[in-house]
């Protein structure tokens, strides 16, 4: 255990599982009081961290109300008094079925934006008041390689990864004069659950394109992306703001 994140709290949304619960663990590891939020249960992330010594609790999230999002906040607070960084990692991915565009479902659309987009829009608010009081803060917004490289077949997912490049740009020259930082990241498929399940039978011809295309010739794990996140939430990127960060292996150069 490292000590760079220790007395920060940070929340990490979509916590349960995959880039989320490694998220969680390795802020733990740095020594961040974690909050693993999700609409699945997070007992197992929140075991696997208290297990080595460090602080972590499980809160209900569902991205989609703003009066769950407060809750979680809320709890964050009563817990451990402050928010330092809020890790918006929770996004219809595995789920979502994809197809031509003009195919797509309008409630399948409608759903990827409301948790992809909106949720983000709904963590952010639910944090914000605090990390203004402090007067500081990291929020951490977990993008896409297919929002700068185009995804086929899966428009709506794409869109809303592009729509929160747009989102962190602008919320990081809202929210500066108060000394919160706004930055994104943006991995290519990553191997978890979620990746499995988008791309279903396709999966293994997929990511053999997909590592081929990179400079970096193999398929990214989740503990690729965690020095970005550790990284973006401690001092170290203290006078960084407004940037998304490809963690892609070299496919695209920004």
């Amino acid at each position: 255990m490292t000590n760079e994140l220790f007395g920060k709290v940070a929340i990490v949304t979509g916590g349960s599982r995959g880039l989320g619960r490694e998220y969680c663990e390795k802020l733990a590891s740095a020594g961040a009081q974690v909050v693993a939020a999700d609409v699945r249960d997070c007992a197992e992330t929140v075991l696997s961290i208290t297990s080595t010594g460090g602080k972590a609790i499980a809160v209900a999230l569902d991205v989609r109300d703003q009066d769950s999002c407060d809750a979680m906040a809320d709890t964050t607070l009563a817990e451990f008094g402050r928010i330092d960084t809020l890790v918006n990692n929770a996004a219809l991915y595995g789920g979502l079925k994809g197809g031509r565009f003009e195919q797509l479902p309008a409630d399948e659309w409608n759903d990827c934006m409301d948790v992809n987009i909106s949720g983000i829009w709904r963590c952010c608010k639910a944090v914000i008041g605090q990390m203004k009081t402090q007067k500081s803060g990291s929020i951490i917004n977990i993008s896409s390689l297919a929002a700068v490289a185009g995804l086929p077949y899966g428009l709506h997912y794409s869109t809303s990864k592009a729509a929160v490049i747009g989102m962190t740009r602008s919320l990081a020259r809202e929210l500066g004069r108060d000394w919160i930082r706004v930055n994104a990241i943006g991995p290519s498929a990553v191997m978890t659950e979620g990746t499995e399940e988008f791309f279903g039978g396709r999966l293994e011809k997929v990511v053999e394109v997909i590592a081929n295309d990179q400079a970096l010739k193999r398929n990214l794990q989740p503990e690729d992306l965690a020095g970005t996140v550790l990284y973006l939430a401690s001092d170290a990127s203290k006078f960084v703001t407004g940037q998304t960060i490809m963690v892609d292996g070299g496919t695209v150069f920004l």
